[in-house]
This record gives C-alpha cells, structure tokens and sequence, in this order.
C-alpha cells in the first residue's frame, strides 16, 4: 500500500468557493445545504466557511467586510492568516458563477480522503483476531456503509448549524408516521426514525398480529419498504398470516376478496380440511397483491444484532430507505449463556436503539412480559412486568402493552377490543389506546 501520496484535495477549488462566498454572498445559497466545513483540506479555510455558514443561518452577508469583522470578534483572523489571506481569496476570483460544481469537487475529494481513512481502518479491525469475525465483519461494513451514505462521523455541532437543520427539517420528506390507529397516534403521534418501539404482551396475545399490522400500514399508507426479522415464525408462516390479514384490509377492497382465516391454510395442509377450488383462486388473488409490496422476512433463528445491521443495510442500499424494522421477539435473541439474563436482554435492546439511530430507522421490537401479571386481579400488564425489564423501560422511547380481557375472561362483554396500554412515550403521552382486534384475522380497526 503507497502511503506517500498527498491525500485527494484542491486546494484552488477550495479557495475559489471562498473567494466566491465573499464576492457574491448570494452565492452561499447554492452550497450551504450540501458543503460541510469538514470538506475543506486546509484548515484556514474550515475556519472561513465555517464563519461565512454561521453568517449566513444568521440572515447576515458573508462579504469579505463582514468576514473579516467575524473572524476578528472570536480571535481568528490571525489563525487563518490575517486579513491579507481574505483579500488574496477575493483578489484571485472572477465570479461564483461555477461554484456548484466547485463545492461538489471538494465534497468528492473528502469523501475519498475518508473512503482511504475508512480503509485504514477496516484494515486495523483485520489484525484484531481477539475480536469475534462477525462484529469485526460488522464494524467494517458500518464503517463503508457510513462513507457511502454520507453518515460522517463529525457530530459535535454548534447550535447555529442544529437549529437551521432542525427547521429544514420541517420541510422534509422524513416525517413521523402515524400509525393509523387514531387513538395510538394521539398518544406516541407515529413511528420515528431513530428509535425504538418495544411492543410487550403475553404469549398468544397478539403482538405478532399487530407487528404484522402496522408492517402493512407502513407500506399501505407511506410506500415504504419493511423487514421483518422473525425469530418465532418461518418466512411460510408469516406469510399465510399475511395473506389472511390482506383478505379482509380496506384499502384491497376492490379486488372483491373473500376474507382468509388465519388458520385455513393449517386445515388444509393437516388434511383435515383441503381448500375448495375457489379458495386457491382466492389466494392466488391475494399471492398476486402480496408479490408488489416492498416487504422483507428473514427468519433466522440465531440472527445477531450485527447480522440484522448488515441485513438492513444492505436493504436500504437497494430501496433507498426504510420505513420500518420488525424484531419478533426480543428474549429469542438474548443468548442463554447462563450470565445475567437481564443483562444479555439489555445489551440487545441497546444494540437494537443503536441500531435505530445509526441507521436512521424506527424499529419495532416485540416481548414477552413475566407470568407475575397472571397472579394480579387486574391482570392488565405494567412496564415493571416486561421480563428483564430494567434496560428495556430506560433504552426504549415507546412501550406499548397489548392487553385483551377475552384472553382471560371468555365471558366478557369487551369481545374483540384490544388495549394498546402506552406504558412509556419518550415523545408523547401515556395512556390506553382501544381498538378493535380480530384474532381470526389479525386485523385492526379503529372503534
């Protein structure tokens, strides 16, 4: 490997932005939003860009008086090589008439310097042998991953630069997204990208169904590509429930389908029942609709945190982006190792709100609650009885409880009416959320 070579840069486009920015101020509007003062090789100029953007998000000009005025009243103009530097970057620009391409030159060069960087690295992890391969694995594809994508790993900011972002924001395509369910959006409004939803209940309560739910939600109502990670179900499984969930959702209604019990497909497949002909055309109706949306089901049953990343990945690579990640369930990928159980669950959930984060991704994890609720009167669960709950209340930003009195009393006049008890909302309220639940279907319906 040659390691004398000058790292990629130009210096002259460099100077030539600047020059620019002072003699047209204007000019900042057509860099601003994609040149980062990182991308600058010469650190002098870091500090000159850096100046001019805080200017600029402050509705100031960025000519060469008001620069130098900047520079002087926080102690830099000295640093940057004095007044004269700032002369010589006007002196020696014609016009800012090409400093879109310019800016995209520099922005290309940097993202070389830090593809060579990243290779450095990945280069250092390959000598790491006291590290397992799979989180070295990873670690370097994460690292390329962030180069590629752009995620660069500067993240202290001056608060000028979040505010003007934070606004932008506003007026971007990365919305929170309500869930559809009018009473649960009134309390956690949506799903978010960067964190996590942690959906907790008894076995056979219904959290796969309702995973399965919001998964078609996001792509009925948004486009936008899911995965589902199931650890419990197979791909086949999951995917005769999504049949049966498809067969009687609205927004397929023109298509005159006949609904799909859950279990008709077992029936048929133990004998006991085989499908009428009717039947096979009605799922081969739904098989075409369920062959266009973006959905993804891997259901690996030792799959690691570090495998999941790479998973999604590599899926937002093709797609673009994701809408939402499905982890069905959370105690299935805490290795029984015979250690704190408690902790192997944190460390799953923490890697998961990474996850979430370094991805830009809401993720939905499913899990179990203790059999202590069994022992209650009320038996409606709190966050205490989420198993190893400790982490799981202090790493997730919503907790959702599935609750349903017909689980327990199959007398009760609250027939197919599921409680979503929102036990913690980082971002929104507390409360319960009624809806109406057909386990049959697995459907979910406003009251």
């Amino acid at each position: 490997m040659t390691i004398d070579k000058l790292p990629p840069q130009s210096i002259e486009a460099e100077e030539a932005i600047l020059g620019g920015i002072m003699l047209d101020p204007v000019a900042m509007n057509r860099v601003s939003d994609f040149l980062i003062p990182e991308a600058y090789y010469i650190k002098a100029h870091q500090d000159i860009y850096q100046c001019a953007l805080r200017l600029h998000f402050a509705g100031k000009p960025t000519d060469l008086l008001s620069v130098t005025n900047w520079l002087i009243d926080h102690n830099l103009l000295a640093r940057i090589g004095g007044k004269n530097k700032l002369v010589s970057l006007v002196d020696r620009t014609v016009s800012a008439v090409n400093i879109d391409a310019l800016a995209a030159l520099v922005m290309e060069k940097y993202r070389r310097r830090q593809l060579i960087k990243a290779g450095n690295e990945v280069v250092e992890l390959g000598y790491e042998t006291a590290t397992e391969l799979p989180i070295i694995l990873n670690l370097a594809e994460q690292r390329i991953f962030q180069v590629t994508n752009q995620a660069f790993s500067t993240n202290t900011e001056h608060n000028s630069m979040i505010n003007i972002a934070a606004y932008e924001e506003l007026k971007s395509s990365q919305p929170i997204y309500p869930t559809g369910l009018t009473e649960l959006d009134q309390l956690i409004v949506g799903l978010e990208a960067g964190t996590l939803t942690i959906v907790g209940g008894r076995p056979s309560i219904g959290k796969s169904q309702i995973s399965l739910f919001l998964t078609l939600q996001m792509i009925i109502l948004y486009q936008l590509p899911v995965i589902i990670f199931s650890l419990e179900m197979t791909k086949k499984q999951l995917e005769y429930r999504l049949w049966s969930l498809i067969s009687v959702t609205q927004e397929y209604g023109d298509y005159n389908l006949v609904p799909l019990r859950s279990d008709r497909i077992r029936r048929h497949r133990s004998g006991s029942n085989p499908l009428e002909e009717w039947e096979l055309k009605n799922i081969a109706q739904i098989v075409d609709i369920t062959s266009e949306p973006p959905l993804y089901i891997n259901d690996s049953r030792g799959i690691s945190i570090s495998a999941i990343a790479c998973e999604c990945r590599q899926v937002k690579a093709k797609e673009g982006k994701l809408g939402l990640v499905v982890v069905d369930y959370l105690q299935m990928m805490a290795e029984d190792s015979g250690g704190n159980r408690s902790y192997e669950l944190g460390d799953v959930a923490r890697e998961l709100y990474k996850m979430a984060g370094d991805l830009d991704i809401p993720v939905l994890a499913l899990s179990q609650i203790s059999r202590a609720v069994e022992g209650r009167q009320n038996k409606r669960p709190m966050m205490s009885d989420l198993s190893q709950s400790g982490i799981l209340e202090m790493v997730a930003d919503n907790i959702i409880l599935a609750y349903r009195d017909e689980y327990y009393n199959p007398n009760t006049q609250d027939q197919g009416i599921l409680e979503l008890i929102v036990a913690k909302a980082r971002h929104g309220d507390t409360g319960t959320a009624r809806v109406f639940f057909d386990k049959a279907y697995g459907i979910i319906r406003n009251l």
